[in-house]
């Protein structure tokens, strides 16, 4: 019974995802549109981040600002995450001590 639960739940899950990737490999959006779309998942992901770049310190909220805030410098100039994931790391270690 546990074996067709597990089961059940990877085919409910996994149908919502596939029914969009092929409804939308054959749907042409306007431009405005898939810009839009397309902005979505950074604007989910600041709202993921966001509160928490206040409470790495929370005695200290400015110490998480000044690691997000360079995290988006390091993003304007166009360079890899992970230049600045490892920016914001040093940014606030540097600042702890």
């Amino acid at each position: 019974m546990i074996i067709a639960t597990i089961i059940g739940m990877a085919i409910v899950t996994m149908v919502p995802r596939f029914i969009p990737a092929f409804i939308m490999e054959k749907v042409q959006l306007r431009p405005w549109l898939n810009r839009w779309l397309n902005a979505i998942p950074f604007a989910a992901l600041g709202a993921l981040i966001f509160p928490s770049i206040l409470t790495v310190i929370p005695d200290q909220p400015w110490i998480g600002l000044a690691g997000g805030l360079i995290a988006v410098v390091i993003a304007l100039f166009n360079l890899n995450v992970i230049f600045a994931v490892l920016g914001a790391i040093a940014t606030v270690f540097l600042l702890t001590f």
